[in-house]
């Protein structure tokens, strides 16, 4: 079976000698940023406590207008 070469490091140490627990360290802090990364592919999600469909009662709107407000109340 021909094996791939294993991909490029995706961090690289320029300067400095680290020792195993600052490299670890560093990793758990690229695993934790990248975690707490939102996804931008994904639709904004609304919370059903802001929906303002909810506090309407019936199926009609009231019609604007001058009385809107007091026949916003009946349902």
């Amino acid at each position: 079976m021909n094996v791939p070469p294993p991909p490029p490091p995706h961090v690289q140490v320029v300067r400095g000698v680290p020792d195993d627990v600052e490299l670890a360290a560093l990793v758990a802090g690229l695993v934790a940023a990248a975690a707490e990364a939102p996804d931008h592919d994904a639709p904004a999600r609304t919370s059903a406590w802001s929906d303002r469909g909810r506090r309407l009662r019936g199926e009609a709107l009231p019609a604007p207008g001058q009385d809107a407000w007091r026949w916003s109340l009946r349902g």
